[in-house]
């Protein structure tokens, strides 16, 4: 009988230390990602984030993939405007361009946007080849001069999924 009390007495401790452990464990998976050539860091959630370097006319870039069926993409771009120019004016000239040039276009919001770097979130569906493409970009101010796009696409579904993991990647973007 006191052999079963001391074992259950050890029992609880090493289950509760246990449970302590396992979140860290779990964000143990999160890693960072720089890029040199455009300053920037950012941290992915999850290892089923892969880095892909994609072959340029001047220059590599890199974007990033999550699964492998029915993939959702990230593409991380710095573009350099002019003074005064916010993310909110660039999500206009998008929205302008995407009603004419996209079939089956359906705005779906626009909100601003909090992280390290602050900005404008902007969603959106269109029709491509019979299929439902979900577009969600994060237009973060750096500077005066320059803004990133954070843009992610993929199927509806799967983009819904990741909209926690998006926020966090796009809250994650800093300069180095």
């Amino acid at each position: 009988m006191t052999y079963f009390l001391t074992l259950r007495l050890l029992t609880i401790p090493l289950i509760l230390i246990f449970l302590a452990l396992l979140p860290s464990a779990a964000q143990g998976q999160q890693r960072s990602y720089t890029n040199r050539n455009l300053d920037y860091v950012l941290d992915l959630p999850s290892a089923k984030w892969t880095v892909i370097k994609v072959p340029g006319v001047a220059h590599a870039s890199t974007e990033f993939r999550y699964g492998e069926k029915s993939p959702v993409q990230l593409r991380i771009r710095r573009e350099f405007v002019d003074a005064g120019v916010s993310p909110a004016d660039l999500v206009q000239r998008k929205q302008r361009f995407d009603r004419v040039s996209l079939s089956g276009y359906v705005k779906s919001k626009v909100e601003p946007f909090e992280g390290r770097l602050s900005g404008t979130k902007y969603a959106y569906e269109y029709v491509t080849a019979g299929k439902p493409t979900a577009v969600l970009i994060y237009y973060l101010q750096a500077n005066n001069r320059f803004i990133y796009r954070v843009e992610f696409v993929g199927p509806p579904n799967r983009l819904q999924a990741l909209a926690e993991q998006t926020d966090f990647i796009a809250r994650s973007l800093r300069m180095k």
